[in-house]
């Protein structure tokens, strides 16, 4: 047998009065410091809707205007400090939630266009300033004389007249508090500020890596009969790119997703997928100047160090006590219950491609340069489903007005395009959302396709979150994709996965949208990372539905309704390869716990320890983890450390909760008022206590299992 090595190798300290900077720490961040009408990040937005000026934002504005954010926000928290009065919720706890606004502004700007639009310079002011943030929210986190303030409103809770959201933002800022170590000795808050700094930074390069390693990838493909049968747009795409990156012809193949993926799934040319595969799996494990073995190795013994610190056994039962799941043990009960029948089905279906494969004439064992392009033909064969043929029904368009159709139908929400509003891409797409009575909701960004400049994966961004501390606020959030760019002769069609995608993003963007709540840090989508994760894969369920395909996947050429027929194949399919998908995601998973319940940096190198927590697990030769270590960006770069394994914590839920729709209908108005009020209450109540307001008891795991196909393995 094959080993899973084997498929490889194929700020500163906080005085006791206040927060006062060093004085060198004081000049870097004055240097540059601009004038807050010239510079359009700090300035006042005279702009449709308030929504960022892009259109005036140059790459030299943003490490200016953090650092004049950072000193105003500073100023801010030394006004609560210094203020004579007693503390009280209003001056101390709101005054908090107050601070920090125009920096929070630059930062979602910032944030935004360095995740979906950047260059070389955002990248370095990405590097400059997760330092400079980093030691500016320990400044505030671990300053002894703000938290006496936040701790005297909070012994006082019982006997204050405070709304259930007045006492929830009482209970997440004093936790704030504790969670960073305010309570620590002197000498452990510098150890800990300085493993906060090394960690922002070390994210910030892990994430810069995994996108050079990417983007360096290019399979220039000379013959089109290794092209095998890939649809016609994505060969089109192929081209473009070759062209693009100065071929004289021919066709290249990237590491992007829209790219890769479909290669692997249509090209007869085993070796050329091998070495698609192989590019795919070993970023940022070649040992070159982007390797980042080293880097996470790093970030885990800090994670690891600094968890101590704060008294707890390691990083994952650090996180987890603020989440939903509480410790690693019901995190790993759950995934356990999964993974025994995943792995089973999962076998089952590596078996039917093997012996599809030697029927090809090709023996020995499948690889996981195998995988996909079986599983498209053991398809065809056994459902007589081409997924070739789907694609002209999910144009993106056309997907795209399917999401806002079915947030009609639920919400009564109309969704018109803005021509005229600044973007930091011409290709995005602006929509104002009105409520049903025509009131102005929120405004959304959707950026749809590939680039150079956008990390890969696809996600939600707050713009501007809703509140209503001073005023109405209404939120302003994005969408962002990775499908394929249209082709200079035709339109970028999706695969019913990449449909799906959209759909989830979709319900990211609901949870901001619909978002009613008085604080900012308690709206939208400001939920435990277990709980963030549901409204966007219960909007999933809807799209594979037959009443709402025949809503919006129509021919991009004809016009014609998908035919009864294939949607008949689709739902008759839909449990095929789930054991791939389940295993390969788990997986990820595991991973993700055996870095972050480390307790101390541990002997062996980076490979070796993925390896054997893959093999402890007995994960299958043939599939790698959806993510392995050095491109794993959900927990090495992103907010997903202990936490990958929400997305599957989510899917019970939102399996469980779909099937109130379909106790009912999928668009049953009672059921999606209750809905609706789950998703507008943001983090200012416990989320299990919103599920289970909408759904009447507890979730169970049961819709899961039957929906994923693993029922019968389990028994």
């Amino acid at each position: 047998m094959k080993s899973y090595v084997f498929v490889l190798l194929a700020i500163a300290t906080a005085t006791t009065a206040g927060l006062a900077c060093s004085p060198v720490d004081q000049e870097v961040v004055s240097e540059g410091v601009p004038d807050m009408v010239t510079n359009p990040l700090l300035a006042e937005w005279n702009t449709p809707f308030g929504v960022p000026p892009f259109d005036q934002i140059e790459d030299a504005h943003y490490l200016p205007a953090y650092r004049a954010a950072i000193l105003e926000h500073r100023a801010e928290i030394e006004t609560i400090i210094a203020n004579p009065q007693a503390p009280t919720f209003d001056n101390t706890i709101v005054a908090l939630e107050r601070s920090g606004g125009r920096l929070q502004r630059v930062d979602n700007v910032f944030s935004a266009v360095n995740s979906a639009h950047s260059n070389d310079t955002i990248r370095e002011v990405a590097q400059t300033v997760a330092s400079e943030l980093s030691s500016h929210n320990d400044d505030i986190n671990l300053n002894a004389d703000l938290y006496v303030r936040v701790k005297s409103v909070y012994d006082r809770r019982d006997s204050l007249t405070l709304t259930p959201e007045d006492r929830k933002l009482l209970e997440e800022t004093n936790k704030t508090f504790v969670r960073s170590g305010v309570g620590l000795d002197e000498a452990t808050k510098s150890r800990v500020r300085e493993i906060n700094g090394e960690i922002a930074t070390l994210s910030e390069k892990f994430g810069k890596n995994v996108l050079d390693e990417t983007n360096d990838f290019d399979l220039h493909v000379t013959d089109r009969t290794d092209l095998g049968d890939l649809p016609s747009s994505l060969v089109a795409a192929a081209a473009a790119e070759a062209k693009r990156r100065g071929h004289d012809g021919g066709w290249s193949i990237t590491l992007q997703r829209p790219s890769c993926n479909p290669f692997l799934q249509y090209s007869p040319n085993r070796e050329m997928r091998k070495r698609v595969f192989m590019g795919y799996a070993m970023r940022g494990d070649r040992d070159n100047a982007s390797d980042n073995k080293p880097i996470l190795a790093r970030m885990a013994a800090l994670r690891a160090e600094r968890s101590k610190l704060m008294g707890y056994a390691n990083h994952a039962s650090f996180i987890l006590s603020d989440n939903m799941a509480e410790n690693p043990e019901r995190v790993f009960e759950l995934l356990d219950k999964v993974w025994r029948p995943a792995l089973r089905v999962a076998q089952a279906e590596r078996n039917a491609l093997e012996e599809m494969m030697h029927r090809d004439g090709i023996q020995g064992e499948l690889e996981g340069w195998d995988w996909r392009y079986y599983v498209e033909k053991v398809r065809r064969e056994r459902y007589d489903l081409d997924e070739d043929l789907l694609r002209p029904y999910f144009e993106f368009n056309a997907v795209r007005k399917g999401t806002f159709e079915v947030a009609t139908k639920l919400f009564g929400l109309t969704f018109h395009e803005l021509a005229n509003v600044p973007k930091w891409h011409p290709e995005q797409q602006v929509y104002e959302v009105k409520e049903a009575n025509g009131d102005h909701l929120g405004i959304l960004y959707m950026d749809f396709f590939a680039r150079e400049s956008k990390r890969g994966g696809a996600w939600m961004n707050d713009l501007r979150a809703q509140n209503r501390l001073d005023g109405d606020v209404k939120p302003i959030v994005t969408n962002n994709f990775n499908y394929p760019p249209p082709a200079a002769d035709g339109p970028s069609l999706l695969s019913f996965d990449e449909a799906s995608t959209l759909f989830h993003e979709f319900g990211h963007a609901l949870h901001g949208l619909l978002s009613d709540v008085k604080y900012t840090s308690l709206s939208g989508t400001n939920v435990p990372r277990d709980f963030v994760e549901f409204p966007s894969q219960v909007m999933e369920n809807w799209m594979a539905e037959p009443e709402v395909l025949r809503l919006f996947a129509r021919h991009y050429e004809t016009g014609e309704l998908i035919p009864d027929e294939l949607i008949q194949k689709l739902q008759a399919a839909a449990k095929f390869n789930q054991g791939f998908a389940t295993v390969e995601y788990m997986a990820a998973s595991y991973l993700d716990l055996a870095w972050h319940t480390l307790e101390s940096n541990g002997a062996q190198s980076p490979r070796d320890f993925e390896t054997a927590a893959m093999e402890k697990i007995g994960l299958m030769e043939e599939i790698i983890p959806r993510y392995r270590s050095t491109y794993f960006s959900h927990i090495f770069e992103g907010g997903y450390s202990s936490g990958y394994y929400s997305y599957l914590w989510s899917e019970v839920l939102d399996a469980d909760a779909f099937e109130a729709f379909k106790e009912t209908s999928l668009f049953d108005p009672d059921t999606a008022s209750r809905f609706r009020r789950l998703l507008s209450r943001g983090g200012s109540r416990p989320g299990m206590d919103l599920y289970q307001e909408f759904r009447g008891r507890a979730p169970v795991i049961e819709p899961l299992l039957e929906r994923r196909g693993l029922v019968e393995a389990e028994s």
